[in-house]
Formats: structure tokens, C-alpha cells, sequence
């Protein structure tokens, strides 16, 4: 049956595939038929992902890589590892919620390391050395802090987000010369376990989602479904794009 949306034969890369969205979109990638190479810090967690992908149709095994994307090291370790790649969907990241008055230069650098250099030097590096394959897609999670929504205390991570998404057009206009496409996703909340580390209490946070106009934060499924699509065939006339997926908060 013809599914433009299939992501058989292909095999993408996911980061921070340990939990949240990274973990929801490494599931979905299995699911819709590629092979799944999945990287996080976390070897439990991370082997946890692994065990619920189902099997690739090919016989070829699913990868499992171990790695922190801010240490050097870690990072020429993955690309040595990586098989040639159709797509990726640069997932790892951190959030954090502080008054700008107190967003001190360690505060931002601590925010841009994991948020914008991280993702930012592994896709240059898997670009520069050939591993994107000609037509890969690479899909960056931002938000819509920074570039949508400008909420108090939001300022430092919305800086790293609103920073990645500007580097995204720049990497679409130039790697365009090997059909490699870039785009970026640009959630709103979404329900993981970030946000239930105790800097908002539950009480906030359910009022806070009466906010949206579709009445709820969204499902990690939300924003993998959106890199479903721009991993997939569908997309293939699509690069340079920031696709907002908010439950209609920024209208």
C-alpha cells in the first residue's frame, strides 16, 4: 500500500532517545519501518528505548550509542560508530526556568552547550564527513520560546532555542547542494518528565494548560508524528521550515 509517510529502508539517527520526545520519536521512527540508530547519556534508560522498538524488516538491527553530545570525545566516538544516515532528529536538550536578572553568563553558557552547540556541531560534523546521506533529512527540536512566546523566566532557554532555530534556515540554504534538508520543530509545552522536575508545581501547570486553546499540553507522539513527516518522503519539497505544533498556543 502506498504510504508517503514510510520510513522503510531508511535509517535515522535520534538524540536523547532515553525519555520524552526523543524516546516517543525513536519508537515512531521503528514503527513506521526504519532502523533506528538511538543516543542518549543514560545506558539504562537508554537500553530501556531499545528494548521497546520492534524489529527492523530487513533483519538489520536497531543501534544502540551510548554518548553525551557535549563531551568531544563522545561525540567523534558516535559519528565513528554511525552508519550512513537518511534522516535525523536532533532531540537532546534541557529546560530551564530563571528570571533574567539572575541568567548569569554560566546560566546561559550552561543553557547554549546542551540546547544549541551540542546539536549544532553534531549535525555540522555528520554533514562535513558525509555521513548525512544525499537527500537526508535532519529535523532540530526548538520551541516556540524564543521565537513564538516570550513568557517570564523564560529568557535563557528561549535564547538557546531561538538560536538553534536561526542556525536551521542557515543549514538548509547550504546544505540544499547535496538535496540534504533541514528543518526544524518548534513545540509547545509538552508532557515529559521535564516538566515535572518540581520547578512548577502540578497545580500550575494544570492551570497553565487551560491556556492553550486545544485544552491540553502536548504528547510526546505530537511532536514525533511531526518528524515522521519531516523525515519522510512527504516532506521532500520542505526544508528551512520551523513547524510549530502548540495546541494553538501561539495564536
Amino acid at each position: 500500500m502506498y504510504n508517503p509517510f514510510s520510513l522503510s529502508g531508511k535509517t535515522i539517527l535520534v538524540t536523547g532517545a532515553s525519555s520524552g520526545i526523543g524516546r516517543e520519536t525513536a519508537l515512531a521512527c521503528s514503527r513506521m519501518g526504519a532502523r533506528v540508530v538511538a543516543t542518549a547519556r543514560d545506558q539504562g534508560r537508554l537500553a530501556e528505548t531499545m528494548s521497546l522498538l520492534p524489529p527492523v524488516a530487513d533483519g538489520e538491527s536497531h543501534v544502540m550509542a551510548l554518548a553525551d553530545l557535549t563531551q568531544p570525545q563522545d561525540v567523534d566516538s558516535l559519528l565513528k560508530s554511525l552508519p550512513p544516515l537518511d534522516g535525523a532528529v536532533l532531540c537532546a536538550g534541557n529546560s530551564m526556568t530563571l528570571p533574567l536578572q539572575f541568567g548569569s553568563r554560566e546560566k546561559f553558557n550552561e543553557m547554549f552547550d546542551i540546547n544549541f552547540f551540542a546539536p549544532v556541531e553534531l549535525m555540522r560534523l555528520m554533514y562535513k564527513k558525509k555521513v548525512l546521506q544525499k537527500g537526508a533529512s535532519v529535523v532540530l527540536i526548538a520551541s516556540i520560546g524564543g521565537t513564538h512566546s516570550f513568557m517570564p523566566g523564560n529568557g535563557v532557554y528561549g535564547a538557546s532555542k531561538a538560536a538553534l532555530n536561526s542556525v536551521m534556515k542557515y543549514a538548509a540554504r547550504e546544505y540544499a547542494s547535496r538535496k540534504v534538508r533541514v528543518n526544524s520543530i518548534c513545540p509547545g509545552m509538552v508532557d515529559t518528565p521535564l516538566i515535572h522536575r518540581g520547578t512548577i508545581t502540578e497545580e500550575q501547570l494544570a492551570e497553565d494548560a487551560k491556556r492553550y486553546p486545544l485544552g491540553r499540553y502536548g504528547q510526546p507522539a505530537d511532536i514525533a508524528n511531526g518528524a515522521i513527516y519531516l523525515l519522510s518522503d512527504a516532506s521532500s519539497w520542505l526544508t528551512g521550515h520551523d513547524l510549530v505544533i502548540d495546541g494553538g498556543f501561539s495564536i
